[in-house]
């Protein structure tokens, strides 16, 4: 099996193509950034094409060619969930690139969505949840997901959209949580300020999720919605104190020093059966 990977020196991408590899795939993949490619550990090991995949001038041809799915992971501008530029610009660019590679013959498409569709509902969400979107980023991903359905009208083609909840581990943004806690630790600072902590959320290991979205390709007859997380909910506080734990730290933990995000409500995970299912008619 042969896939094409774009954003694949991301951090949800150089995971992805290093599980498709293990897999026993050939991996073309794609990013802007020729000299961050060569720095990651499967660069011998994959075709890589240095693009930008929204450019006017992009062969989608030549990029398209021998390939058996894509796995679409590229989406610039992260984690400034609320900017205008996710539907502004991303959406229209992103459905281009997408209808190009269908049009050039392939069948299968792997998009990753956001939890962030959900919005602002609460407690267990399914995939039988409506999206209710509640910033930019989060309706961008969605409207992104009803044109690309509305496009397998015209176009028929297998559309697995995963819907990536709170990722954490190698790569991560520098500004996350456990990136700060862990620059914070190495500089030896005495206290680490942070909310309450007592939001209930969903996390998974990277490494565990790209596992996840490489099985979601293999399933070839997948066609819809799934939710790629760990189906447990876990406070802020708890998994910081692991870390501190796993670290064998003595920092203090500065509880209530930032409020709450607005931009989502205080307790949701993931109904994850889909994904097991999936995952266990793998085995």
């Amino acid at each position: 099996m042969k896939v094409l990977v774009t954003g694949a020196t991301g951090f949800v991408g150089r995971h992805l193509v290093a599980a498709l590899l293990n897999r026993g795939c050939t991996v073309r993949a794609v990013a802007r950034d020729a000299q961050k490619a060569a720095g990651m550990p499967w660069i011998n090991d994959v075709e890589f094409v240095s693009a930008d995949i929204h450019a006017a001038d992009l062969g989608i041809g030549a990029l398209t060619e021998g390939v058996d799915a894509l796995a679409h992971l590229a989406w610039p501008g992260l984690p400034n969930y609320r900017a205008l530029f996710h539907f502004e610009h991303n959406l229209m660019a992103d459905y281009r690139f997408i209808k190009g590679v269908i049009e050039a013959g392939i069948k299968q498409v792997l998009v990753t969505g956001t939890c962030f569709e959900y919005g602002m509902q609460s407690g267990p969400l399914s995939e039988q949840n409506d999206a209710q979107p509640a910033n930019p980023y989060g309706l961008a991903k969605h409207t992104l997901h009803l044109f690309l359905q509305n496009l397998q009208q015209e176009h028929p083609f297998t559309l697995q959209w995963a819907r990536l909840f709170y990722l954490h581990g190698a790569g991560q943004n520098p500004n996350s949580l456990l990136a700060a806690l862990d620059r914070a630790i190495d500089a030896g600072d005495a206290t680490f300020n942070m909310s309450a902590g007592e939001q209930l959320r969903d996390f998974l290991a990277i490494e565990t999720a790209a596992g996840h979205l490489a099985a979601i390709l293999h399933k070839r007859d997948f066609d819809g919605t799934i939710n790629c997380a760990s189906g447990q909910p876990v406070s802020v506080r708890a998994l910081v104190e692991q870390r501190v734990r796993e670290r064998g730290a003595t920092i203090d933990l500065n509880l209530g020093h930032y409020p709450y995000p607005t931009h989502e409500p205080l307790a949701f995970w993931a109904v994850t059966e889909r994904l097991q299912q999936l995952l266990g008619e793998m085995q």
